[in-house]
């Protein structure tokens, strides 16, 4: 098959106690055509990046080059081929390969690719985040378990399924391969080839017609679009949408949110409320976890995952009434704006202090094991909070007591003005998990659909080992930490403006709509201006309701109201009679 395929293998075997010495694999290219592509596994390349890339050789009149794929820009070394062969190192049978880490990148031969574009390997190899630190792209779900070994001389990588513009990794740029055989294997459709296929009528039966036209675009992620729950029709039509299209109701929620955020800030600026907080940047990951439970798992969420609550069922009316603190808010004005809360969604109360939910959650889902429900706990953080110490306490019961949750960090990079690289020297939060004996992925917080097929497996483990499970959601918060924060004192314009253009998350679902569906620009601006309006209309008459009665201060605490308490209700009353043109 040597002259089949145009080349010849020359492989010359070294004692194997000899250290000094590496088997090595020559390659000699006898080609008739002008260019062979083939690809070489991710690892570390010695060149000016000193950086995890993956490499693309090509011969070109008589010389190899090598092109050192990243997410901004590729290096090109040249090398003659008389002069100095490709050597990678190949394990010997029964000795390296039968003690492959699952973590270890892939040193098996280079595969024999046909003849393709480079221009068309438009995928990153690797992510760049706050601190400017660089973390390699796989394309494969693998939640590390405990006993495995975890990744040695690199980071943890970056689980993803979709590129920034929308188009579903092939898997040959991945920069880490957790198994070797599969790496950057069947899907070789490029972004460009895919984008060319007619785009199927979606308008009945949208979501059976669109898995089926990716499943044809993307074959690498047959089994991911069967079961992505984004991709899959909703049983019953959702109540605010009136569709049972999950695709679309999951960009009209991420708008909606958005266009709350938008609203309510300024609301806030204008004295209309007394405080505030986005979520502007993060919108994937609310949207993304939540369509992969369901609403027998308890949510703990800190105070930026407005968007769970919206995809269970909370309306905008709901939302706009705990901000105006009015009659109708269920928390009955006692708490902050954006401190939301709903018992029939099964969503806890937001508390201010960091870090509080966190053993909650753990003894949450210590009970739903008592109880032998198959449901989980799902607790949210930010970076901040896992340094705290209810961040280890908590981690430490659920691992101990296996209960059945997951910890979702929401590394956005800042701990209100603290960075991550402040913050911390090793390698984020997800690789503090081997610690605790817990399972563990880092997943791309700007991908919806890498974000549901992470909390989706990640469920699945939890419920199978009754044991947690610790996610890290890699993201960019683009507001302000609050309204009583001016983010641009310890962080650029530049930066955010940076990362909003680079891997906003509203913006990759948007070109996946229109790169694969039907969806008009008209279209989606009527979306836009509908939950616009939606917004303001409910904001108008927050702002216009009642407010709740005071006698609410010491109401939901006691059965029978104590004496001290009843004092100072005395006293409360007694000052309002003796000031009241003041209140």
């Amino acid at each position: 098959n040597c002259r089949k395929h145009q080349f010849i293998w020359f492989s010359f075997q070294t004692h194997p106690f000899k250290r000094s010495k590496l088997t090595v694999l020559v390659f000699a290219m006898m080609l008739r055509q002008s260019k062979l592509l083939f690809r070489s596994p991710a690892r570390k390349i010695a060149s000016m990046h000193g950086e995890l890339a993956t490499c693309v050789w090509r011969k070109s009149e008589g010389r190899l080059e090598r092109r050192c794929l990243s997410s901004v820009n590729y290096a090109v070394e040249e090398e003659n081929i008389s002069e100095q062969p490709l050597i990678t190192r190949i394990p010997e049978k029964g000795t390296e390969q039968s003690r492959v880490s699952p973590f270890q990148h892939s040193l098996a031969e280079p595969e024999l690719m046909p003849d393709i574009d480079t221009s068309s390997l438009s995928s990153p190899s690797i992510l760049t985040y706050t601190g400017n630190k660089n973390y390699p792209i796989t394309t494969e779900l693998h939640i590390f378990k405990p006993g495995e070994d975890a990744p040695a001389g690199s980071c943890w990588p970056v689980f993803r399924l979709m590129d920034e513009n929308g188009t579903f990794r092939n898997g040959l740029n991945d920069a880490f391969g957790f198994h070797p055989s599969q790496t950057g294997a069947s899907n070789t459709l490029s972004a460009a080839s895919s984008a060319s296929k007619k785009i199927p009528d979606l308008k009945e039966h949208p979501l059976p017609k669109l898995r089926e036209y990716l499943k044809k675009s993307y074959p690498l992620h047959v089994d991911e679009i069967e079961q992505n729950d984004l991709l899959l029709p909703s049983k019953y039509a959702y109540e605010d949408t009136k569709s049972d299209d999950t695709v679309m109701r999951c960009y009209t929620q991420m708008v909606r949110l958005r266009e709350m955020d938008n609203i309510l800030q300024n609301a806030q600026r204008q004295g209309r409320i007394s405080f505030y907080m986005t979520c502007r940047g993060e919108e994937a990951i609310h949207f993304g976890a939540a369509s992969a439970l369901d609403l027998d798992d308890v949510v703990f969420a800190q105070y930026r995952e407005a968007g769970l609550l919206m995809w269970r069922g909370f309306t905008l009316q709901q939302f706009t009434d705990q901000c105006f603190s009015n009659e109708s808010d269920l928390g009955k004005g006692r708490q902050m704006p954006i401190h939301y809360g709903s018992r029939a969604l099964n969503y806890q109360t937001i508390s201010s202090p960091l870090g509080t939910q966190i053993p909650q959650a753990s003894g949450a889902a210590y009970r739903l094991k008592l109880a032998g429900k198959k449901a989980v706990a799902i607790c949210f953080f930010g970076d901040g909070c896992a340094s705290t110490t209810d961040f280890h306490s908590g981690l430490n019961f659920a691992a101990t007591l296996k209960c059945p949750i997951i910890f979702f960090c929401r590394n956005n990079g800042y701990a209100i003005s603290t960075s991550v690289t402040e913050q911390y020297n090793g390698d984020g939060i997800v690789s503090r998990a081997p610690g605790y004996g817990m399972a563990a992925i880092r997943v791309d917080g700007n991908d919806a659909f890498a974000v549901s097929a992470a909390v989706r497996e990640a469920k699945k483990y939890a419920l199978e080992h009754s044991a947690p499970v610790l996610i890290e959601a890699m993201s960019y918060r683009q507001g302000h930490h609050s309204t009583s924060d001016d983010s641009l004192r310890y962080r650029s314009a530049q930066e955010v403006q940076k990362f909003a253009d680079e891997s906003d998350p509203l913006s990759r679902f948007q070109n996946f709509l229109q790169r694969h569906t039907d969806t008009t620009d008209s279209e989606l601006k009527n979306i836009e201006e509908n939950e616009k309006s939606a917004v303001i209309d409910a904001m108008r008459q927050a702002e216009r309701k009642q407010s709740p009665s005071l006698d609410n201060l010491f109401t939901d605490v006691y059965h029978n109201l104590p004496p001290s308490l009843s004092e100072q209700q005395m006293q409360l009353k007694e000052h309002l009679q003796k000031y009241p043109e003041k209140y």
